[in-house]
């Protein structure tokens, strides 16, 4: 570039000195001396600004006008700033659900053009690139492309942004045997996240004694560490380990912890067989504890089996077992220094029962017992067998009651001819068998002593009931009985056929009569009984038949019912009776009738209770006391109206009061004695008859 400084005149020598001006005002001099013109090489971005250019005389001095100078240059390569800010040695980090902002700045005259790259995939324009809440995914290369679009020239950088992220939930501790059951590891693991988190162990690791840290914490990018501590160290109850995890991603840390403790009770050993039989099954545990302990068997002939965490089964094949040999399981925990044992004894059973022989009568329940000496092992049912050699189940017959040490056969009802015989009780086990006998006698209960009928009689000539009495022979307070079956059959039936009365005989059964029909009395002191419901033209016979328990006695000779004894005397009585209260009754009603119609009948009244004149008399002195009146109320005229003289009030007749032996009412009589002939003026005795009679 050159640029020259014309003057119009001036008186020489001229001295010419040129000035540069930046865009923040700085005024240097880049040239000085008596040419007008000056050449500037390899222009830059720094000779950009303002010149001018100033000549000197001795007379004055003077200033040309500013120039511009604009240089055309860039893009240079971008600088790529992200916020927030943090390095890692893979290039930029960012924390997962932040805000990042990404700012691309290249220097370029005209400015520049600036276009974001995504692993090579445009996603933006412009110089300021920002990720709401970045994720994991957008972990990658982004890159920055500036380009001068005068010069037609561009540049650009790229750049590797990390997404860190936490591991899911939290660390997990866990506690396994070491070096053969002697040691133990602690295994913490806390997969997922980037980076890997920082892991950890505390607790009592200072009395355990930390030893090296296993080699596997190398691997898995630290997602889980392991440290071994040796079982002299340990404490056998309960000891904590803490494994405590931190990411850059968290504001706070996170742990896990674990428990090492021994089981809390001693290994069980004990053996079983398979249904089918074929193996016999050793079976060694010990449960519980952290971490699970080593447990194995050893037999004697090399009849052993390798070890197994917590559990173990060693499998004979069965009949091979040794009879009275050891067989030992051992179990070992890391946190133990010697291991613990337990162990079986195989041996073959033997059994034991209470009685050989069982004796019991008739319809009784009777239990044969079957034990075995010992809890031998390995166990087996006991099998019951019955006198047909038949294997026993849970029937009507009988019932079984089993436990692991003895099984006992109930036989119900017992029976003489099915049930007594030999029973046989059966067990073994893998190394051997035994059986017992037990017989069972079945015995009848004896005879019991004969009875008679005595008596058999209608109680009515209805015939439909008969009463029955029996006695029994021997001493009765001598027992030998439980009761009696009484029985009756037909033996004929009246049948009427013109008007006459005629005997068939019903002829059923093998021996020529009907069948018997029993009644059944559970009373052994009874001596009578009742039958009723009989069918009166039918001829019963009937026998009582002694039993004892089921053991039933010789039946009595028959006996038919006799007709009840006809007596007349109570008949005569009764009738006698009955027509004397009859003509009672007829005698008060007829009295009752004649004292009711006197004066119907009066001769009949008479008769009966006598005459007026024989009845006690009383005179009436005054004659006011009563007067005779007629049916209207006035006084009643004797002599006639027209009949001179003084007139005469006569009086009525008194009644007559009669009672009746049955009735306590009397009954008025009248009586009026006519007055005698003679003159009307003459007075006139008036008598007034009353009869009266007490009840």
């Amino acid at each position: 570039m050159w640029m020259r400084c014309n003057l119009e005149n001036g008186t020489g020598p001229i001295q010419y000195v040129w000035q540069h001006e930046t865009r923040s005002g700085n005024v240097t001099v880049v040239a000085q001396g008596s040419s007008s013109v000056i050449n500037v090489t390899d222009v830059n971005r720094n000779h950009s600004g303002w010149y001018r250019c100033v000549a000197t005389n001795d007379v004055n001095s003077e200033s040309s006008n500013r120039l511009w100078l604009d240089t055309i240059f860039g893009p240079d390569i971008p600088r790529i700033d992200v916020t927030p800010y943090s390095i890692t040695e893979r290039g930029y980090s960012a924390l997962e659900r932040e805000t990042v902002s990404l700012m691309c700045q290249a220097q370029s005259n005209p400015a520049s053009q600036y276009v974001w790259f995504y692993n090579n995939s445009q996603v933006y324009s412009g110089p300021q690139f920002t990720i709401t809440k970045i994720l994991r995914m957008h972990t990658g290369d982004y890159a920055c492309l500036a380009q001068n679009t005068y010069l037609n020239t561009r540049s650009k950088k790229t750049i590797s942004l990390t997404v860190y992220y936490s591991p899911d939930g939290s660390p997990s501790c866990s506690v396994e045997p070491a070096l053969n059951h002697t040691a133990l590891k602690l295994l913490c693991a806390w997969p997922g996240g980037f980076p890997s988190p920082s892991l950890d162990w505390t607790g009592d690791l200072v009395q355990a004694g930390k030893t090296q840290v296993d080699t596997e914490q190398q691997t898995n990018l630290q997602s889980s560490t392991a440290i071994l501590l040796p079982s002299e160290n340990l404490t056998p109850n309960n000891s904590l380990f803490r494994c405590v995890g931190s990411h850059p991603a968290l504001k706070q840390s996170t742990e896990c912890s674990t428990r090492t403790y021994t089981p809390p009770a001693e290994p069980v050993c004990f053996a079983y067989v398979t249904n089918t039989q074929q193996y016999l099954m050793l079976s060694c545990s010990w449960d519980g504890g952290a971490p699970k302990a080593l447990v194995w068997w050893e037999g004697p002939g090399g009849q052993s089996k390798g070890g197994q965490e917590n559990s173990n089964i060693l499998v004979l094949r069965y009949g091979t077992a040794r009879s009275g040999k050891p067989y030992t399981c051992y179990a070992k925990h890391p946190l133990l220094m010697e291991a613990k044992s337990c162990r079986l004894t195989l041996e073959a059973p033997v059994l034991l029962t209470q009685r050989r022989v069982v004796s019991v009568y008739e319809g009784t329940d009777v239990q044969l017992t079957c034990n075995l000496r010992a809890n031998y092992l390995p166990a087996n049912e006991i099998t019951w067998f019955n006198n047909q050699g038949m294997d026993v189940q849970d029937t009507s017959k009988y019932m079984l009651l089993r436990t692991s040490a003895w099984t006992n056969l109930t036989v119900r009802d017992a029976d003489e001819m099915q049930d007594s015989g030999e029973y046989r009780c059966s067990t073994s086990n893998a190394v051997g068998g035994a059986e017992i006998n037990v017989t069972l006698v079945v015995k009848k209960y004896p005879m019991p002593p004969n009875a008679t009928l005595i008596k058999a009689m209608y109680n009515s000539r209805k015939r439909s009931e008969v009463e029955l009495e029996w006695q029994v022979e021997g001493v009765e307070d001598s027992g030998g009985w439980t009761g009696f079956h009484l029985e009756h059959q037909w033996v004929s039936e009246r049948t009427k056929r013109r008007g006459s009365t005629n005997k068939s005989l019903l002829w059923m059964g093998e021996d020529g009569l009907q069948d018997w029909y029993r009644t059944v009395i559970q009373d052994p002191e009874g001596r009578s009984h009742t039958v009723r419901g009989l069918t009166p033209t039918v001829t019963y016979q009937f026998r009582i038949i002694p039993i004892n328990h089921r053991t039933i006695g010789h039946p009595s000779p028959t006996k038919t019912p006799a007709e009840p004894r006809y007596n007349m005397y109570p008949a005569v009585i009764g009738a006698a009776i009955g027509g004397m209260l009859f003509a009672a009754i007829l005698t008060v009603l007829l009295l009752m009738y004649i004292i009711r119609n006197r004066n119907n009948n009066p001769r009949i009244h008479d008769m009966l209770f006598g005459l007026q004149h024989s009845q006690s008399r009383e005179n009436i002195n005054f004659p006011e006391d009563e007067m005779v009146r007629g049916s209207d109320g006035g006084v009643e005229d004797i002599g006639g109206s027209s009949s001179p003289g003084p007139a005469i009030s006569i009086p009525r007749a008194s009644s007559l009061l009669t009672t009746s032996p049955l009735s306590t009412t009397p009954t008025p009589t009248t009586s009026i004695q006519a007055p005698p002939t003679g003159d009307d003026n003459e007075p006139v005795s008036v008598t007034i008859t009353v009869k009266a009679t007490g009840s």
